[in-house]
């Protein structure tokens, strides 16, 4: 990839053009993580954070976020999604970790979609506990898998 896309020759922002391009599934995969104190871990996996349950909010919100990509992210194309899973797991007694997944048939891919719905799922989480945890960091916000389309295949490496 010798240049950038979403620029013309003369530099100005455009939306790429992807009218002529096959439609095909396309499918992809992000995760994030969200560390947050022991304590707040315990409220959240007990169901006693006082907004409610906070797991299935951030999953609600991760959906309704993905399916609204190209009004938050300038030069998206807005996709018809056919799918939108998010899923929470907790790796160690003070981690949130998330992946999503999205699924389109379209002209162009769903990275950004799925990274919109992990990035909602922890400022949801964020939201919903701050007035118990200020000390809360939202991180590794990543693609981890993309399939379809020209590029081809991607699976993020193990490092």
């Amino acid at each position: 990839m010798n240049q950038l896309s979403h620029f013309d020759a003369e530099g100005a922002s455009r939306m790429v053009d992807v009218g002529d391009k096959e439609i095909t599934a396309r499918e992809a995969r992000a995760s994030g993580r969200i560390r947050l104190s022991v304590e707040t871990v315990r409220l959240i996996r007990d169901g006693k954070v006082a907004k409610g349950d906070v797991l299935e909010v951030a999953r609600l919100a991760a959906i309704m976020a993905a399916k609204r990509t190209a009004e938050m992210i300038p030069l998206c194309h807005p996709l018809p999604l056919d799918m939108v899973t998010v899923l929470f797991d907790f790796p160690d007694d003070r981690t949130i970790a998330i992946e999503t997944q999205a699924k389109v048939s379209a002209r162009t891919g769903v990275e950004m979609e799925a990274m919109v719905a992990v990035s909602t799922a922890a400022l949801t989480i964020y939201d919903m506990c701050k007035s118990v945890d200020r000390e809360m960091v939202i991180e590794e916000i990543r693609l981890e898998e993309k399939s379809g389309g020209r590029s081809g295949h991607f699976v993020r490496s193990s490092s």
